[in-house]
């Protein structure tokens, strides 16, 4: 039987919104509502269900226990909507609506944003919302569709997409060589001028192509650190130092002007040996991301 009050099931989605943002200008901004609208919603649902269901601090949003009782029992509920919207949504086999993607700096500059234009012409219902950032994302919180990361290995707790390898290279300038001279052997390292991505291990391990056993650790002192591969690589080309730089960033008009050192020897890096579409585990998957994944494994396919 009625009781005449409506169930204020938006009201609860906002909360679900909220326990995984722990923000309400990121949970405002999630919906495409003001941050103040958000507060009154909760603050309205609150006093439906008569007791508090969110802790308020200057730094961040928690939920009380009533609160999380509340968001465990529904977010199954509101999961399966999204799956049925989706799988209705996309019966059209159109690709549609907004998807936010994030992505690394240097790789999204180099291969990813030179091909987007074409995705969005190919595809004039979808919209793309793209942050290239080095900080690694999460992406329940924060409210991304898809990320696209350089991992050394394959995460099983998200829907994964791999794109391509990758692997570590360690070149130098011409330059560099002449002046240098031109390492032969790995313990060589310890006399010359390294260029190294920032946080990377200063002892590097080698292992000599074709054979087995351990791998050789070899200490170096960098001349240059940096959190950008395309930084790393401008002074690599400037003959300061040998680089030890992805492979996607040598591809193209610097391919041909740096010298790959140690060619017999793979060289464990800091960098991953994966590139990776990501997104946390749903029951359905977007068409629209479907689509974009498909656009971006083409583009790293024709880049190799």
């Amino acid at each position: 039987m009625s009781t005449g009050t409506a169930t204020p099931f938006s009201d609860m989605h906002l909360l679900t919104v909220l326990a995984e943002t722990q923000s309400f200008v990121q949970a405002a901004e999630r919906l495409g509502i003001s941050r103040s609208s958000a507060s009154m919603r909760i603050a309205a649902l609150e006093k439906t269900v008569g007791v508090p269901l969110v802790r308020r601090s200057t730094r961040r949003v928690s939920l009380t226990e009533a609160g999380q009782q509340l968001v465990d029992e529904v977010t199954p509920a509101f999961e399966r909507i999204t799956a049925s919207y989706h799988a209705v949504h996309d019966l059209t086999g159109a690709p549609r609506g907004t998807l936010r993607v994030t992505a690394p700096v240097a790789l999204g500059r180099q291969h990813i944003t030179p091909s987007l234009g074409d995705f969005l012409l190919r595809y004039p219902e979808v919209r793309l919302e793209l942050e290239l950032t080095d900080r690694l994302v999460n992406l329940s919180h924060e409210g991304f569709d898809l990320a696209i990361r350089h991992a050394r290995h394959i995460p099983d707790d998200y829907v994964v997409w791999e794109l391509a390898r990758s692997e570590s290279v360690l070149v130098a300038s011409d330059a560099y060589l002449q002046q240098r001279g031109r390492p032969l052997h790995p313990a060589d390292l310890s006399a010359h001028d390294c260029v190294l991505y920032t946080g990377s291990p200063r002892s590097l391990a080698f292992q000599r192509v074709g054979y087995e056993g351990d791998p050789v650790y070899v200490d170096v002192l960098p001349r240059f650190t940096a959190n950008n591969s395309e930084v790393l690589r401008d002074v690599v080309l400037a003959g300061a130092g040998l680089g030890l730089l992805p492979d996607f960033s040598l591809r193209g008009a610097a391919a041909g002007s740096l010298e790959r050192v140690l060619p017999d020897w793979n060289v464990q890096g800091y960098f991953g040996t994966h590139i990776i579409a990501v997104r946390p585990f749903s029951p359905s998957v977007p068409l629209a991301v479907h689509c974009l994944v498909d656009h971006l494994r083409a583009v790293f396919s024709q880049a190799r």
